[in-house]
């Protein structure tokens, strides 16, 4: 899968995880797509890397998950991050 696959896919599977995860992470709707394409990248190098998953096909399951486990896993960790932080 070339990259504005992984683009593509990301800003999805960033969406998704912004409806799964509860509270506010900060950001916006903007962040969140941004956070899931890293999410992406992140979730399917976890999933080659340690699982040994294909993730050359982008109507995989197998991606898709990956794609929005990496995204949750970015999201939350943004959300620590940004969670004292007030908007000014």
């Amino acid at each position: 899968m070339g990259f504005i696959g992984w683009i593509v896919l990301g800003l999805i599977a960033g969406a998704i995880a912004k409806a799964i995860m509860p509270g506010n992470q900060g950001g916006g709707w903007l962040m969140t797509l941004i956070l899931g394409v890293v999410g992406a990248i992140l979730g399917g190098w976890i999933g080659s890397a340690l699982f040994n998953v294909n993730i050359n096909e982008f109507w995989s399951i197998s991606t898709w998950l990956l794609a929005i486990v990496g995204s949750l896993i970015v999201l939350a960790i943004w959300g620590f991050v940004t969670k004292g932080r007030s908007r000014a």
